[in-house]
């Protein structure tokens, strides 16, 4: 059952070794724990790659698609406006 390139941890081994088994399991290494009658299979799971995620702002003016605007601020009021071409 067992083959000659797997590690094999007591639990209080891999209590003093958690990285070294963490590491081996990381480089695909099979890395078991035991503990009394049971016998814990150490597997890694990476991370899925992320999708390209579709953007959650609508840029309906092209003005500001273009990147000319600029906020209006007077005292008690904020307000959008588009940017006159130089």
């Amino acid at each position: 059952m067992y083959n000659v390139h797997m590690k094999k941890y007591s639990v209080s081994m891999v209590r003093e070794r958690l990285a070294q088994a963490l590491d081996e399991a990381q480089r695909g290494e099979p890395v078991f724990i035991e503990r009394g009658d049971v016998l814990y299979k150490l597997s890694v799971e990476r991370p899925k790659k992320a999708r390209a995620r579709k953007p959650s702002i609508e840029i309906l003016d092209p003005a500001v698609e273009r990147g000319r605007w600029t906020w209006n601020w007077s005292p008690g009021r904020l307000a959008f406006a588009g940017r006159r071409r130089a």
